[in-house]
């Protein structure tokens, strides 16, 4: 047997899917995995060892899809369920299924505030479209593979961030799924345990702002936004005690290594089925919100601004019950 799995983007979204390519390698463990998604992404899945070979969209559909016809697949498994995807599929006429997208009850949920989301984590309805496959979960959560290379030794960090810290994810793709700069600097005050700031090249300002704004009083910070590639990131995640994280793709590589979480909401709810996802491995996890509000949610992705205006969703979240809930959970890791 020889499977395809499509899934183009995005960070937070591939690494939900490394349950189906485990289970599938658990009900096939002689076939042929073989997973398709955008050149950008390809270090989150290269190390993968149940993949058979990685498949990259770069500027042509077309060329993928020629690629892929190549291998004459026995089945598909779109994860993705775009327009792309139905091209591949449509090009390569081979037998299919693909995940339900939820997008109207999404619609309703956005537009109407009227809740039809089912109870169910979009890992299990990523499993789902394997069902008839014959293939079950097995309860062990995420997977997220790295190599050695890009493991960040503790030696490599800074003094103070050698003997554990928390680690503390300040970017976000949508500005509108971001904690306030300002209310993470007025949290840190609560907290006398090292910190490290993880986010990409975009974010390294800000780090430098919370930097700046706290050293008078807590030298215990320390920006690495922009100073590591993805999975060197992931390798500070996996080290840290505990992870505090907007609704971004390192807040699922953190529970891919079952790194107890706290997880800051905004412009977009839990109950969309992305939450920390542990299988039924028991991970100490809290969900950071404010519950209640008329325009919540106002998108199922964020938004590069408030569309009120007032960003009540972050705003109204209370800085002083964040770093008391911190002190806690580090209490028990």
């Amino acid at each position: 047997m020889k499977f395809l799995i499509l899934r183009f983007s995005s960070i937070g979204d591939i690494v939900l899917t490394s349950p189906v390519v485990r289970c599938l390698r658990a009900k096939y463990p002689e076939a042929e995995i073989h997973f398709a998604t955008k050149k950008q992404y390809h270090s989150i899945v290269v190390h993968n060892p149940y993949l058979h070979r990685i498949h990259l969209l770069e500027d042509s559909l077309l060329h993928l899809a020629n690629e892929l016809k190549q291998e004459q697949f026995d089945f598909i498994i779109d994860l993705h369920h775009n327009q792309r995807t139905w091209v591949i599929k449509r090009l390569l006429n081979r037998p299919s299924s693909s995940f339900h997208k939820i997008n109207i009850e999404k619609w309703f949920m956005v537009n109407f505030k009227i809740n039809r989301l089912p109870d169910v984590h979009l890992v299990d309805r990523y499993l789902a479209t394997c069902q008839s496959l014959g293939v079950i979960n097995d309860g062990g959560g995420l997977d997220y593979f790295i190599s050695e290379t890009e493991q960040v030794k503790p030696e490599a960090l800074p003094a103070p961030f050698r003997n554990g810290y928390i680690g503390w994810v300040i970017g976000a793709k949508k500005q509108t799924k971001k904690f306030p700069t300002a209310k993470i600097i007025r949290t840190l005050a609560g907290i006398q345990y090292p910190v490290i700031l993880l986010g990409g090249k975009e974010d390294e300002a800000d780090g430098q702002a919370i930097i700046s704004a706290i050293q008078k009083q807590n030298s215990l910070v320390y920006n690495a936004c922009g100073k590591y590639t993805l999975n060197q990131s992931a390798s500070i995640v996996q080290q840290a005690k505990l992870i505090v994280t907007n609704d971004t793709g390192l807040m699922h590589i953190a529970a891919a290594y079952k790194k107890p979480i706290i997880s800051i909401w905004g412009s977009t709810i839990p109950e969309f089925g992305m939450t920390p996802y542990y299988g039924t491995i028991p991970v100490s996890n809290f969900i950071f919100e404010v519950k209640g509000l008329p325009c919540r949610p106002c998108s199922k992705v964020g938004y590069d601004t408030c569309p009120k205006g007032h960003f009540n969703c972050m705003n109204k979240l209370d800085e002083k019950l964040l770093a008391g809930k911190i002190n806690e959970m580090l209490l028990t890791v």
